[in-house]
C-alpha cells in the first residue's frame, strides 16, 4: 500500500514499522508533527517534555531500560540538549536512540539557521541525512539499526523542506515486538566520572573508526555515474535540486553525512574531471573533502545561506538561470505576519508598547508585537531568556531599573526555560516584572500541551501546573493575575509593579483564540458607528486583521456631512473576522465601536 506522507509522517511510520514503541520531544517547527504523529499509533508511548534537554534525558533513560526511542527537535532545540547529548556519546545505549534535528535554512520559523551537522562531528554521533519522504521512511530504520550494532545515538538531520514536503511512502506492516526491556547494571559504562569517562572517551575513537568503514560499504552512499566531466558530492534536498537541474552528470549522494565514506569519496573524485559539493548552509562536506587533498568547488560559487532551489543551483554553478516564461509581476500588496483576530496578547503589548520601558522579549507567537503598529518589545534571543535578559539589565543599572525593565515569557516557554532564571530572580534581588503570557497552550506551534495545561501529549488528564503558586514557591512575593483584555485593569497592575522594589510576576491570562478547550463566551462581533467615528485611527493602530480604513472617496459610498475638513475617512469592523474581544471598544475615544 502506499501513500503521499510528508517528510515528518514518514519518519513516524518508519519508526513505528521498525519496532519503535517509545518517543519523547519538544515541540518546535519543523520537527513537532513527527511525534504528533507517532502519538496516535496503537500500543507506543510518547510525550511532550518541557524542554529538549529532559525530552533526551528522558530518552536515554528508556534506550538504557532496553527500549528502541525516537527523540525529537528543531536545530535549536539540540543546543538545549546539548549537556546529555555529548556525554551519552561516550555511555552508549543498552536498547536504540536516535535524536531528530530538524534544521530551519532560511529561517523559517526560527531565530537562527545553525547548520547541526556540525553537532555530529563535535559529540561524535554518527548522521543520516534523507532527501524526500520515502528515504525518510527507510532511513529512520536504518538509523535505528546502526544505534544498536554500534552501541551509539544516531542522529537524523532533516531539513524544513524535507519535513513539510510530501511524496508517495509505500507503507510496511509494522514489526510486532514483545517486551524489549532489559536493564543492565554497569557503573564502568554509565557513571561519567572522570577515572570511567577517560575509558569511555577511547571506546568513542574505536567505534568512530568503525562508522568510518561502516560509510564506505552503507548502502545509502551511493555513486551514479554518468557524465564524467562534472561530478557533483550531496546529500538531503540538495540531491533532488541538482539532478533537476543537472541531470547527466555524475553523483555521489550521501546518506550518511558522518563519519564521511572517504574510500568512496576518493573513489567517486577519481572518476571524474570537475568535482563541486553542494550543499545547504556551512561547507561542512566541503571542509571534510578538502582535508583529504581533493580539491573541490563549493562555497567559493553556492551561497552560506538560506535554502537552495534548481535556480540557485543552476546560477551558482553556471553563472546565469536560463532564461523562462515568466509571469507578469502582480502588485500584491504587503502581507506581515500578524497576530490572530482577538489575540490576548494584542491588548497586552499595546499597553506594555505606551509604558516607555524595555520589555525584554522571548519565543512565542507573541513577537510579532516588535513590529509597527504595537511596537511593545524590544529584543528576542532564545527560550528563556527574556527573563535572565531583564534580570541582568536591572543589575547593569544599578538601582535605577525602577519603572524601566519588563520580561515577557510564554506559558510554554516559562515551563521550557523560565523557572530557573526567576528563580535566579528571586534570589539576586532584581528590580524588574516578568509578565508570563499564559494562553493555555504551546500556540505558536500548533496548540501542543504542557504542564500547565492539564492534558498529556496522548490527551490524558494529568496535573496542572499553577503559576500563581509556582512563582511564590520561587520567593516572588507580588504576584498578579490580568486579563489582557481588560486594558485599564492590565495598565493599572503593569504600572504599580514598575514601581516596586524587587522582582514581580504578572500572569497574562487568557486562551488563544484558537485553542480548543478555551472557555466559551457569548461577545459579539463589534461594528464601527461611521456617524460617530472622528476618524483618529486609534483602533487601526491595534493592528487587528478585522479593523481597516474606509477613506469618504471609496465607492462614493460616504459623505463628509458635517465632519471636521481634516477627516478623511472612518473604521470599518470585518464581523466574519472580529471575535468580540472589546479591545478596540476600549482605545475608541468617542464610542464610536458598538455590539453589531
Amino acid at each position: 500500500m502506499k501513500s503521499l506522507m510528508s517528510g515528518n509522517e514518514a519518519i513516524a511510520r518508519g519508526a513505528y514499522e521498525h519496532g519503535v514503541r517509545f518517543a519523547s520531544g519538544y515541540p518546535g517547527t519543523p520537527s513537532t508533527e513527527i511525534i504528533e504523529t507517532f502519538a496516535v499509533y496503537d500500543g507506543v508511548y510518547a510525550e511532550w517534555s518541557p524542554n529538549e534537554k529532559v525530552a533526551l534525558e528522558v530518552g536515554i533513560g528508556a534506550a538504557l531500560a532496553g527500549a528502541k526511542v525516537l527523540v525529537t527537535m528543531k536545530h535549536v532545540g539540540v543546543n538545549v540538549a546539548a549537556d546529555p547529548l555529548f556525554t551519552v556519546s561516550y555511555t552508549g545505549t543498552n536498547g536504540a536512540l536516535v535524536i531528530i534535528t530538524a534544521d530551519d535554512p532560511s529561517l523559517h520559523s526560527s531565530q537562527n539557521e545553525q547548520d547541526n551537522r556540525n553537532y555530529a562531528k563535535f559529540a561524535k554521533i554518527p548522521m543520516l541525512e534523507p532527501a524526500d519522504s520515502q528515504e525518510a521512511k527507510e532511513y529512520i530504520k536504518l538509523a535505528f539499526d546502526i544505534s544498536e550494532e554500534f552501541d551509539t545515538p544516531v542522529f537524523f538531520r532533516t531539513t524544513t523542506r524535507v519535513s513539510h514536503s510530501k511524496s508517495v511512502v509505500a507503507l510496511e506492516k509494522p514489526k510486532s515486538i514483545g517486551d524489549p526491556t532489559s536493564i543492565q547494571f554497569n557503573t564502568a559504562k554509565y557513571v561519567m566520572v572522570p577515572m570511567n569517562a577517560r575509558v569511555r572517551r577511547l571506546e568513542v575513537e574505536k567505534k568512530l573508526q568503525k562508522l568510518k568503514e561502516f560509510a564506505d560499504n552503507f548502502s545509502e552512499n551511493k555513486i551514479e555515474m554518468n557524465d564524467p566531466e562534472v561530478g557533483i558530492i550531496t546529500a538531503g534536498m540538495s540531491y533532488n535540486y541538482a539532478k533537476d537541474i543537472f541531470p547527466d552528470y555524475s553523483y555521489l549522494k550521501l546518506g550518511m553525512v558522518y563519519p564521511m565514506p572517504e574510500k568512496l569519496i576518493r573513489t567517486f573524485a577519481s572518476k571524474v574531471k570537475k568535482l563541486y559539493v553542494i550543499e545547504e548552509l556551512d561547507p561542512f562536506i566541503e571542509e571534510q573533502v578538502k582535508a583529504m587533498g581533493i580539491h573541490i568547488i563549493g562555497k567559493e560559487v553556492f551561497p552560506y545561506t538560506n535554502e537552495f532551489d534548481p535556480g540557485v543551483i543552476e546560477s551558482s554553478l553556471k553563472g546565469e538561470k536560463t532564461r523562462a516564461l515568466r509571469l507578469a509581476d502582480l502588485a500584491i500588496p504587503p502581507r506581515p505576519p500578524n497576530l490572530c483576530p482577538g489575540c490576548p496578547h494584542r491588548g497586552l503589548f499595546y499597553v506594555l508598547g505606551k509604558l516607555k520601558a524595555f520589555v525584554a522579549g522571548d519565543i512565542g507567537c507573541y513577537t510579532l508585537a516588535f513590529m509597527k503598529p504595537l511596537e511593545g518589545l524590544h529584543s528576542c534571543i532564545c527560550m528563556g531568556a527574556s527573563i535572565g535578559m531583564a534580570h541582568g539589565m536591572s543589575k547593569a543599572l544599578r538601582g535605577k531599573a525602577k519603572g524601566k525593565v519588563v520580561g515577557v515569557i510564554g506559558d510554554s516557554t516559562f515551563i521550557h526555560s523560565g523557572i530557573t532564571p526567576l528563580l535566579n530572580m528571586s534570589y539576586n534581588k532584581s528590580d524588574a516584572v516578568i509578565v508570563i503570557c499564559d494562553n493555555r497552550t504551546t500556540a505558536m506551534t500548533g496548540m501542543q500541551e504542557h504542564p500547565a495545561t492539564g492534558y498529556t501529549l496522548q490527551g490524558e488528564k494529568t496535573k496542572e501546573i499553577n503559576f500563581t503558586e509556582l512563582a511564590a514557591a520561587l520567593g516572588i512575593e507580588s504576584v498578579h493575575v490580568i486579563d489582557p483584555y481588560d486594558l485599564k485593569s492590565t495598565r493599572t497592575v503593569l504600572q504599580e509593579e514598575l514601581l516596586k522594589s524587587g522582582p514581580s510576576v504578572v500572569i497574562s491570562r487568557r486562551a488563544c483564540v484558537l485553542f480548543k478547550r478555551r472557555e466559551k463566551d457569548e461577545r459579539k462581533p463589534l461594528k464601527v458607528n461611521a456617524d460617530t467615528c472622528i476618524g483618529c485611527k486609534t483602533c487601526v493602530s491595534l493592528g487587528c486583521p478585522p479593523i481597516s480604513w474606509k477613506k469618504f472617496d471609496d465607492e462614493g459610498a460616504m459623505e463628509r456631512k458635517k465632519r471636521s475638513k481634516k477627516q478623511k475617512g472612518v473604521a470599518f469592523i470585518d464581523d466574519s473576522l472580529c471575535t468580540g474581544c472589546t479591545v478596540c471598544q476600549q482605545v475608541c475615544k468617542v464610542g464610536a465601536i458598538i455590539e453589531r
